[in-house]
């Protein structure tokens, strides 16, 4: 075989030895350099059987296989994505945070979660996906998890469950640290079936007001890497979930001075009284409600002279004793309303 960089073939030597006569077969790639030829051996084929050492060395040659014994594809399956997050997943050490030791549990915790990376699915799919008679990847194969199915894919789930404040202490001894901020927020997911103690009638997020649901609080960094979840009754209201976070961020993670970011509906002034005094090293971030930003509006504090596209500015009214107001133009926002308005209105 012919390139720009030589040529590519099969050199197959032999030597005598104590009456036997030993042969060698060398994948080389012979090329020009200064006026003479030279010689790079690129593999020692010898080990392999005498008749696949034949059919490199003649489609090398550019010789078609002879009618019918054409090589057939039995199989072929995606690899690289899986090569990709599984190797993501080990740099950042996630596999011996999910089990210091090795296990099987542990392996079908990782394909749970590369599978919900690369293929997200039920529990049924992803068994499936991961079977060596209906496999849509490699990631089975790789794992050695050719053989399960989804019993013990929720099996591992249970095996995971009482980890999980191990798992989470030390994400957030790699990723929060004091004086940085931590963000929170919540969702909620719906239920089909009565069976759950925490499935309520709740505030839905999906549009599926008529099923009962739960909720669910994700703490993550400043970058959104998460760190811990906690899950409430569907009928928990946002507000209320606030104290379990300060709890968990100053005992459980050791944790004196952070600043935590949510929306206006989870960090309220109620919660700012109960929750977030001064005295418990919690700072916030969040954002006024409507009426709020209106009211200073209508008093003059809120000015359109003031707001700027890049810079920030800061001002301060009686109502709000000890924080700091700071006010921005979204340029982002004004886009989306300036296309919404018209269609309202038509």
């Amino acid at each position: 075989m012919a390139s720009r960089n030589g040529s590519v073939h099969v050199a197959t030597t032999k030597r005598s030895h104590g009456g036997k006569v030993y042969e060698t077969h060398l994948l080389r790639r012979s090329y020009r350099e200064g006026g003479q030829v030279k010689h790079e051996t690129l593999g020692n084929l010898s080990h392999l059987p005498a008749d696949l050492i034949e059919t490199i060395r003649r489609r090398l040659r550019g010789e078609l296989p002879q009618e019918g014994r054409a090589w057939q594809i039995r199989r072929a399956y995606p690899h690289g994505h899986v090569a990709a997050v599984l190797g993501c997943l080990r740099n950042l050490r996630l596999d011996s945070i999910l089990g210091p030791t090795p296990s099987r549990e542990r392996e079908l915790i990782i394909a749970l979660i590369v599978a919900r990376i690369i293929e997200p699915a039920s529990k049924l799919a992803t068994a499936r996906g991961l079977h060596a008679d209906t496999l849509h990847h490699s990631l089975g194969e790789v794992l050695q998890l050719d053989s399960a199915d989804e019993t013990e894919l929720y099996q591992a789930m249970d095996w995971l469950l009482p980890r999980q404040a191990r798992i989470e202490q030390q994400l957030a001894q790699r990723q929060l640290s004091n004086g940085g901020l931590v963000l929170y927020d919540l969702t909620s997911t719906y239920f089909e079936g009565r069976h759950c103690p925490l499935a309520k009638l709740g505030h839905s997020r999906d549009d599926k007001s008529g099923k009962p649901q739960v909720v669910f609080g994700l703490l993550t960094n400043a970058a959104g890497c998460p760190v811990a979840v906690e899950i409430f009754d569907g009928n928990t209201g946002d507000p209320k979930t606030v104290a379990t976070q300060v709890k968990k961020l100053r005992e459980r993670f050791g944790l004196s001075n952070v600043v935590l970011v949510g929306d206006r509906g989870m960090i309220t002034s109620a919660r700012i009284r109960q929750d977030l005094p001064a005295s418990s090293g919690i700072q916030w971030i969040s954002a006024l409600r409507a009426s709020q930003i209106q009211k200073l509006a209508t008093c003059g504090q809120l000015q359109m002279s003031l707001f700027d596209k890049t810079d920030l500015v800061e001002i301060a009214h009686p109502d709000f004793p000890g924080e700091r107001l700071v006010a921005c133009f979204n340029p982002l926002l004004a886009e989306e309303r300036a296309r919404k308005r018209p269609e309202l209105l038509a």
